[in-house]
């Protein structure tokens, strides 16, 4: 213990006495375990607030969409074989799923399902109120996509089965909608009027009540682009679109204690063999929010560790510089070798001590490196508008990495000192 405290001293001692070599060699340890760093730090926090917002929207939800089938392979009469192409074809009203269907689902999976969500986008436009305006996107939901949603409502009420059931023409609305066109003032605005220009036509909707929207979802977009979602009774919505047909995607809400995923799978088989077994052109796809998830996370994950090892070249230069400056330091020090070696000094304690000189240059780089990364990070994530999400295994992993590239590339002077011929180190000038 007594030679590894001396041994951390005299590394100091040595760094001490060359500071501007010391500081050049540790600024490559430094840049590339920072770059490393904020590079872990930032995808980190991508995807934590990824992984938040989909949680959010539920963590129980299934899509079910209809998706093109793949033809089947052609046999030629020569016996070439060919893969089958997705063509191009046309949806008729038998592709759609049905309410009949979604019915028959919910009595099938009564244990499982918790509710069907359904909406649908009417378009981009713009609400009016006199010469004030605020952009907005107009979706279509019915009540099962209300409760989906979790609103944090802020005055009036959310929209109900009877307007679901009376097609009524009423409105939930963001607090950014009444900010701008309602001077922020959300008790105001339910049972106003606004004007709604979409498609071009204008519509005109009753106010029913007034939600907070998320401002961290849209915070890297600049303000006089943000658009909110206004909210329409589903069945009202259609109507407004002509849309009398099926429907081609729609999300299911599993209960509480379901394996999502492989609720996900059965819905796949139930659907496919009792309704398009007999289609020639679609099936249904299942996806759960929990494979969404994993594979998003795992998308970013890749293309982080990815960049990672990009950046991490940079250790491999200071790696270099720091084998380099220890070549210097032992052939400076040859004649403080041979007085040690003389003087009873094993090649084992002079390997250690040059060793453990490069493991100080190097953690000295990395401790560094991780305070500039985690500020950087910081930085980028607050410029991105997402939390900032430190990357602790990244660090622990840099503390790692400063050690070994110390021992792997301090190794080789460090074993040449101790090889040095006593006699001959101490006639070296």
């Amino acid at each position: 213990m007594m030679l590894f405290l001396e041994n951390i001293l005299l590394a100091l001692e040595s760094l001490r006495a060359n500071k501007m070599r010391a500081l050049l060699t540790i600024l490559g340890i430094i840049i590339g375990i920072a770059s490393v760093i904020a590079i872990m730090s930032v995808g980190n926090s991508i995807r934590v607030s990824l992984v938040r917002s989909m949680e959010s929207i539920g963590a129980n939800n299934i899509t079910l969409g209809l998706r093109q089938k793949e033809k089947k392979e052609e046999v030629t009469e020569e016996g070439y074989r060919f893969e089958g192409e997705l063509g191009e074809t046309t949806m008729s009203e038998e592709d759609y799923l049905t309410n009949e269907m979604l019915e028959e689902a919910k009595k099938q999976f009564a244990d499982e399902i918790e509710g069907v969500v359904l909406s649908e986008s009417v378009g981009d436009g713009q609400a009016k109120e006199g010469k004030k305006s605020s952009n907005v996107t107009v979706i279509g939901a019915n009540t099962a996509y209300m409760k989906n949603q979790n609103f944090k409502l802020l005055s009036g009420r959310l929209l109900t089965e009877r307007d679901q059931a009376e097609k009524t023409e009423v409105v939930l609305i963001s607090d950014r909608v009444v900010k701008k066109l309602f001077d922020g003032d959300a008790g105001k605005a339910p049972g106003s009027r606004i004007e709604v220009f979409l498609n071009g036509k204008y519509y005109s909707y009753t106010i029913v009540g007034v939600y907070e929207y998320d401002k961290s979802v849209f915070t890297a977009i600049p303000e006089e682009y943000v658009s909110t979602e206004v909210y329409l009774p589903f069945e009202a919505a259609r109507e407004q679109m002509h849309k009398t047909s099926g429907y081609s995607q729609i999300m299911l809400t599993a209960k509480s204690g379901i394996n999502s995923e492989r609720f996900a799978r059965e819905l796949e088989t139930w659907f496919n063999g009792k309704y398009f077994r007999d289609n020639e052109n679609y099936e249904i796809s299942a996806t759960s929010m929990e494979d969404m998830v994993k594979s998003m996370t795992g998308m970013l994950s890749t293309t982080s560790a990815a960049i990672s090892a990009i950046a991490g070249i940079s250790l491999l230069v200071g790696g270099i510089g720091v084998m380099n400056i220890m070549m210097v330091s032992v052939t400076e020090r040859t004649r403080e070798i041979g007085t040690r070696k003389a003087l009873g000094a094993t090649n084992d304690s002079i390997r250690l001590q040059f060793i453990m000189e490069a493991i100080v240059i190097c953690l000295m780089g990395g401790f560094i490196g991780i305070v500039l990364g985690l500020i950087l990070a910081r930085v980028i994530t607050n410029t991105m508008g997402y939390a900032a999400a430190p990357s602790i295994a990244g660090c622990f992993l840099s503390v790692a990495f400063s050690i070994f590239i110390g021992v792997f590339f301090g190794y080789y002077p460090a074993n040449k000192a101790a090889m040095m011929n006593p006699i001959e180190a101490l006639r070296y000038e």
